[in-house]
């Protein structure tokens, strides 16, 4: 996997749920018992790890904040984080992978 390839994976969820307004988010994502804001939410998360790993720095808390409308936005900016921090492909690889189940699961 690429950069590119990452990023045509987030490009297609955030397409998918870009537009959404707070009643989607607050719905449970199909086939768990978590909103689908907490799926998102989980995904930065776990894209915030992956970025903090290659870069060599300390993993941080992403903020959850007051409005899941952000959730794209911040999603893109961890992203980026990532792609900036040069990960091996296999970094890269399982970050297209978690988004993939993420966007299938919504």
């Amino acid at each position: 996997m690429s950069a590119a390839e990452l990023d045509r994976a987030v490009t297609l969820l955030v397409r998918q749920v870009g537009h959404w307004q707070q009643p989607r988010w607050s719905a449970k994502a199909g086939g768990g018992n978590v909103s689908r804001a907490d799926l998102v939410h989980k995904l930065v998360q776990e894209i915030a790890n992956l970025a903090a790993d290659a870069a060599g720095e300390p993993r941080r808390e992403v903020p959850r904040l007051p409005s899941d409308l952000a959730l794209p936005d911040q999603l893109r900016v961890v992203t980026t984080d990532l792609t900036l921090a040069d990960p091996p492909e296999p970094v890269l690889t399982e970050a297209t992978a978690q988004v993939t189940r993420t966007r299938t699961a919504l």
